[in-house]
């Protein structure tokens, strides 16, 4: 059980803290941190009547303020937004200070917005920027100087910095705002998508809440370090969450992003059973139905999502992952295009388009979404890995392995990423950096099964047949220990090489064996008759001892000729 912080063991304390920060949430219309916070209060018990928190501090100045606005809120919840903030302008309270600057901010976000859908194709690249972010930074700097900015206006000034692309100064600006209001989980949130890598979230000095578990464990979750994530949400979830839909539905990503399909749909279905209105992630779960190949619940899925709201960036990415489904690309990219319209910072749909482009064999296109992805989140595998894929298309391998190593370092353990480097290597005639890919690739576990056989292709070309025996030996065992062995035809041509290896090394017993299995296949039957028909012309001349050809890897007799020293690839990194 990973460690907690000690406040967990006062649960009634926490479910205070979350009924008092929604309330403030919501005054200042910050709508995303007051439904996590709700969600997360919901899963804890409810509290007696004379245990609920006192409301918020009144001042005098939130008085005096009072009616302007009461006003300008319901404005601001109209989305008429410059209405919102002239009415604030001359406001002193706190309160009315950060929903006048919000309400500019959001004033040019929408203009920005509604620019880009008038004037920009999907995949051009806008120089529309919000022209309100500049004044509001020259604004809010001047009071984060006299030191006037509460919890709330640090948060809207790291996002104004964020937006300006000044990272460095976001990132401080935001840790500032978590310490000085620990509960406002859209922070948290902002600083997890400027954290790139472990050394960096180590170095930050954050708040030391229980807000700070789910921040470790969304971290987690984000730079692929999913077994801390699901200890981390195991944790949360004995201590008292566990009706959490959250912390379900993160479990459920976790588990999408280490690629175990069952146990992430599983997570999925019950997260519908428990909230089937939600649509959040489902947009997630639609790409897992799209991997199992699972045409009617994506179908039902769909339909669902449609019924609920058909105007959401998930229910769009579904529809998406649906036509995909049915090889119907152009209509797939055409909801992935709609999708961002609605967001034009919606990761998943960038990446899918990229891929649907692909398909569509559009590759100039798929790179400018690839490109569009890793603008939104460097940290997205998929887009490195994609435009590596379509670089290879075009026959550029030296982009290739800049691109598969990105994806490498981002998913160091992923053999996908390992084999692709390798391709790329052997492209380039770089044959001891391919062949150290793909053994590491073996090593790690490799998904497709193809590391082994890359590696033994690669040693029988440069006449190593000692070491493509060794692979294909480790490939064809690996295969028939998996039961996959007649639904994978490079078996056959392992066994046609191992039969010829050990023919040339006058080994006949498992020549012949290897004979026999050959004709168990179409493309290697011929060639296994006519190796059994010289087997049989030689074979009174010399006896070898029988061994098995096929015994699990921990018995040594099954080595060919030689014992043949596995690369020492330990120290490598591609």
């Amino acid at each position: 059980m990973a460690a907690l912080s000690a406040e967990f063991g006062d649960l009634v304390q926490i479910k205070k803290q979350l009924i008092s920060v929604i309330v403030l949430c919501k005054e200042r219309g910050l709508l995303h941190s007051a439904k996590w916070a709700s969600e997360l209060a919901f899963a804890l018990d409810p509290l007696p009547k004379d245990e609920l928190p006192p409301s918020p501090p009144f001042t005098e100045e939130d008085a005096q303020d009072l009616d302007t606005l009461t006003l300008a809120k319901s404005y601001f919840d109209l989305k008429e937004y410059d209405r919102a903030a002239f009415f604030l302008k001359d406001c002193c309270s706190q309160k009315a200070y950060f929903l006048y600057m919000y309400s500019r901010y959001l004033s040019g976000e929408k203009k920005k917005d509604d620019e880009t859908v008038d004037s920009l194709g999907p995949l051009e690249k806008g120089q529309v920027r919000n022209e309100a972010l500049r004044e509001l930074r020259v604004e809010l700097s001047k009071k984060h100087t006299s030191g006037e900015l509460d919890g709330f206006t640090l948060y809207l000034y790291g996002v104004v910095l964020r937006k300006l692309d000044l990272l460095k100064e976001a990132v401080e600006v935001f840790v500032e705002a978590i310490h000085a209001l620990p509960l406002h989980w859209g922070a948290w949130l902002e600083l997890s998508s400027l954290v790139n890598n472990i050394e960096m979230l180590k170095s930050l000095t954050l708040a030391d809440c229980w807000m700070k578990d789910f921040f470790m464990a969304h971290m987690y979750t984000e730079l692929q370090m999913i077994k801390e994530a699901l200890q981390k949400y195991q944790s949360l979830i004995e201590v008292g969450f566990s009706k959490s839909t959250y912390i379900i539905s993160q479990i459920a990503v976790a588990y999408h992003n280490i690629r175990d399909i069952d146990q992430a749909l599983a997570m999925f279905n019950e997260l519908r059973e428990q909230d089937p209105c939600r649509i959040d992630n489902m947009d997630t779960f639609s790409n897992l139905l799209y991997v199992k190949n699972m045409k009617p619940e994506l179908s039902y899925l769909a339909h669902n999502l449609v019924e609920i709201d058909k105007y959401r960036v998930e229910t769009c990415c579904v529809i998406g992952n649906y036509y995909s489904l049915r090889s119907q690309h152009e209509k797939a990219a055409l909801y992935f295009q709609r999708a961002l319209k609605l967001n034009p910072r919606c990761l998943g749909a960038w990446t899918l388009m990229g891929h649907e482009y692909m398909e569509m064999k559009n590759t100039s296109a798929a790179i400018q979404a690839y490109r569009h992805a890793i603008e939104v989140n460097k940290r997205d595998y998929r887009a490195w890995y994609g435009l590596g894929q379509t670089y290879e298309i075009l026959k550029m391998p030296f982009y290739c392995l800049y691109y598969y190593r990105k994806a490498h370092q981002l998913r160091p353990n992923d053999s996908r990423m390992l084999v692709a480097l390798g391709e790329s290597y052997e492209k380039l005639s770089q044959h001891v950096e391919a062949k150290k890919c793909y053994w590491r690739a073996y090593s790690v576990g490799d998904v497709e099964k193809m590391a082994l056989l890359k590696l033994a292709k690669l040693n029988e070309q440069l006449n190593e047949s000692d070491d493509a025996a060794q692979s294909y030996m480790l490939y064809i065992r690996d295969i028939y220990s998996c039961g996959e062995q007649l639904e994978h035809a490079e078996v056959s041509t392992a066994l046609r090489y191992l039969g010829q290896y050990f023919f040339k090394n006058k080994l006949f017993e498992e020549a012949s064996l290897c004979a026999q299995r050959c004709c168990d296949y179409n493309e290697s039957r011929e060639e296994g008759k006519a190796l059994q028909r010289q087997i049989a012309q030689v074979r009174d001349q010399v006896e070898t001892p029988t061994t098995d050809l096929f015994a699990p890897l921990s018995n040594n007799n099954t080595t060919p000729v030689r014992r043949i020293t596995s690369l020492n690839l330990g120290s490598f990194t591609p």
